[in-house]
């Protein structure tokens, strides 16, 4: 194939880089304790407390994810204590088996994957169990494409328990709106390749005061993720180890591009593509996981049928040259996930469902030209 470096990045992460953005990270190398690198990781730690909703400092760590979730147990559950975690998918999952590994009396509360947790629910789980330490919770459900309600359910908490509240946002912070403060989040995490639009490296982690006080009196053993010297060095303008230097020069060019459209434009800008790629997902008859109530801005999951296998339409996709995601656990071959988030806008979704359309025909199934592509349309005609 001539063109096998060409193809369409519609997964939920890693996701697409901005050119300005890969050129910001060309740029040549500084020292990691310059004055040069103190201001940019200064900067750069105020300017994402916008994109959170805080006042409070967002601590940058060079490692995934990941290492985010990890940082925010290993610093607020010390072995023994319990810990509740609302489970909706794969990363709900994820949190669990973290905390379960630092030695925490894990409560899991398992929503169906598909479904997003009800307030409801966790208030009654959490009147049972009067002595946890923190709720875990995940923002967007990567693996279902499910946003779930973490402003209610951070109330619940705060309303029935003292525990932290701790929120998962590495697929909603920056591509749908996140007030940390005003939700009452205790610690909210996100990594920088979603829709912050950067390569994966980099682990932001904003601390609320009430966190903040259980990380200095936390006893459990930890060193790279230690959130308390992460604490402190910010305050000297630097990190406790070496920093991703080419990810801050990214990281700086990305919130320069989120500065520039406006955050509630791409806020918007998120929702309208869910919008378009639901209406266009629809109309070639396929089935949505989540419902739209809860289907979150960033990524939609979809069905496979009785006569559509999801993992050959995936595949066929990928021949074409649109690259969308599978699913886990015990989706995998159930489902594919489409990511529109960060460097995604509406002629991207146009181009995803005029190849599924195509994949769809190659594959044997009817399809009616051009129905995925005018009911998404529609959808943005009408902004």
């Amino acid at each position: 194939m001539p063109f096998e470096e060409k193809f369409h990045l519609r997964i939920p992460g890693p996701t697409p880089v901005p050119l300005r953005v890969q050129h910001a990270m060309n740029r040549p190398m500084i020292g990691h304790r310059s004055a040069e690198c103190s201001r940019l990781v200064q900067k750069c730690s105020q300017r994402l407390q916008s994109v959170f909703g805080t006042r409070e400092n967002v601590l940058i760590i060079a490692g995934s994810g990941t290492s985010a979730l990890e940082a925010a147990v290993a610093n607020t559950v010390a072995p023994g204590e319990e810990a509740v975690v609302v489970v909706t998918g794969a990363f709900g999952d994820r949190f669990a088996k973290i905390a379960d590994r630092f030695g925490a009396r894990v409560h899991r509360l398992d929503i169906p994957w598909g479904e997003a947790c009800s307030p409801d629910a966790l208030k009654s789980f959490l009147l049972s169990r009067p002595r946890v330490k923190a709720v875990f919770l995940t923002h967007c459900e990567t693996s279902t494409g499910v946003l779930n309600p973490v402003r209610d359910l951070a109330q619940i908490v705060r309303e029935h328990s003292d525990a932290l509240v701790i929120v998962d946002g590495v697929s909603s912070v920056g591509g749908v709106p996140c007030e940390m403060d005003a939700w009452g989040i205790d610690i909210f995490v996100t990594g920088s390749q979603k829709a912050l639009m950067l390569p994966p490296g980099l682990a932001f982690v904003a601390v609320g005061p009430r966190a903040r006080k259980v990380i200095r009196q936390a006893e459990a053993p930890r060193f790279y993720l230690d959130l308390q010297a992460y604490q402190e060095q910010l305050e000297k303008e630097t990190t406790p180890f070496t920093p991703a230097i080419a990810h801050l020069f990214g990281l700086e060019a990305a919130l320069d591009m989120l500065d520039e459209e406006g955050l509630e434009n791409v806020f918007a800008r998120h929702r309208l593509m869910m919008e378009m790629t639901r209406a266009g997902i629809r109309a070639l008859g396929l089935p949505l996981l989540a419902e739209d109530a809860v289907a979150s801005p960033t990524v939609t999951a979809v069905r496979g049928t009785e006569t559509i296998d999801a993992t050959a339409l995936q595949k066929e996709l990928r021949r074409i040259g649109v690259v969308v995601a599978s699913g886990q656990q015990h989706l995998k071959g159930k489902i594919f996930r489409i990511g529109h988030m960060g460097y995604c806008d509406p002629l991207d979704v146009l181009t995803l469902l005029s190849a599924t359309e195509t994949a769809l025909h190659r594959l044997g199934k009817p399809v009616r030209w051009g129905a995925a592509v005018a009911a998404a349309e529609e959808v943005w005609s009408r902004v």
